[in-house]
């Protein structure tokens, strides 16, 4: 169980103290948010298995093409409902044909009509949102409360922006995902052999500066050379951003932008997203798209490939015996951030267990 609800339901997670619970909490990654589960094209008219943020979900379309999320569990028995069908508007269990809703409701027991189970809201659903060819999911907190608003990068609305989503799982905690593109330092060491991070001096200062919806690290002294800077923001979900100029050879357009999410799976493994996206239109789309496509892409994938080695590298407790310096102030930011939503979720999670333990105590008295 999260640990989170735990906490909610009165119960002391076994962790040495509250800062181990507050790293607990970041690691397992924040409720209250909106993430991506999938690209939009893996979810077809058969059902999809996922594991996302330690929970089993199930993701599939009804008759009108709209998506749905819901827990991969069919209340009568338990199994997997990834494992069945879609039937209309509803998904079907493969063990025993009894069908649930778009609401998670125990729509038909097709063995014994009339069951008294019908109409039962008996699956946990999952908002939803498709934006920028993804599919994206709200996790409420333990109070239950209604999604709040999913306020995307702008980049991922304006129709001035192609896109492609790219899709990968590491085995690595999401928090170091992130952290690894908060940190534009090490593009020349470990990229340092890319067609787009070859170029530049391999020594800076890093310098900090705070944006509407969070903070920007930039290198000092290079600008517009290669990777620079780095926005990190959270408008109802946690993403990154960020620009490498890119050679005449590659086509037209302005800058190769960037945008990262990382969703956990769980604590030691991540599901990562980044949209690779340029400003063009007319046939200059058109052939960007092409470029990308049969050239660029591979080449893209192959610097994800220098990341996931060094990540999936780390120790589960390597920031614990970190030595960090100047250009970590990113990271230090970041860290920083999370720590202070974790003591958030930890304090909103214990008002609602004494929230629940009120009437108890008072019915006792």
């Amino acid at each position: 169980m999260h640990t989170i609800f735990e906490i909610a339901q009165g119960r002391t997670p076994e962790v040495a103290g509250r800062a181990a619970l507050e790293e607990r909490v970041a690691n397992e990654g924040f409720r209250g948010r909106w993430y991506p589960l999938t690209a939009s094209r893996n979810v077809g008219r058969a059902p999809v298995a996922l594991d996302r943020m330690g929970e089993r979900i199930v993701l599939w379309r009804d008759a009108g093409g709209a998506v749905h999320a819901q827990e991969d569990r069919c209340p009568h028995r338990g199994a997997r409902l990834s494992q069945g069908h879609v039937r209309e508007n509803a998904i079907v269990c493969p063990y025993h044909g009894i069908s649930i809703d778009a609401d998670g409701r125990i729509a038909s027991v097709p063995a014994l009509p009339g069951c008294p189970i019908e109409g039962r809201l008996a699956v946990r659903t999952y908002a939803v949102q498709e934006i920028a060819d993804a599919i994206f999911a709200y996790f409420p907190t333990p109070a239950g409360e209604g999604p709040i608003p999913l306020g995307p990068p702008p980049e991922f609305t304006d129709p001035a922006w192609s896109h492609f989503v790219c899709e990968t799982t590491w085995k690595t905690n999401y928090r170091y995902a992130i952290e690894n593109v908060i940190d534009p330092m090490h593009g020349p060491y470990l990229h340092g052999d890319s067609h787009t991070m070859s170029y530049g001096i391999k020594d800076d200062i890093m310098e900090i500066s705070d944006t509407p919806d969070g903070f920007r690290v930039s290198r000092k002294l290079q600008k517009d050379v290669a990777f620079d800077w780095t926005e990190y923001g959270e408008t109802g979900a946690l993403w990154m951003k960020l620009d490498i100029p890119y050679p005449v050879a590659n086509g037209p357009g302005g800058p190769f932008r960037i945008v990262g999410f990382a969703t956990p799976i769980d604590e030691t493994t991540s599901q990562i997203f980044f949209w690779r996206m340029r400003k063009v239109s007319g046939w200059e789309r058109d052939l960007w798209r092409f470029l990308f496509r049969e050239r660029l892409e591979a080449r893209h994938y192959a610097v994800l490939e220098q990341d996931r080695v060094v990540l999936e590298g780390l120790a589960d407790d390597a920031r614990e015996h970190e030595i960090l310096y100047q250009h970590d102030l990113g990271i230090t930011r970041l860290r920083r951030r999370f720590k202070a939503i974790a003591r958030e979720q930890i304090e909103a999670a214990q008002a609602v267990a004494a929230s629940a333990s009120a009437p108890r105590i008072a019915a006792e008295a």
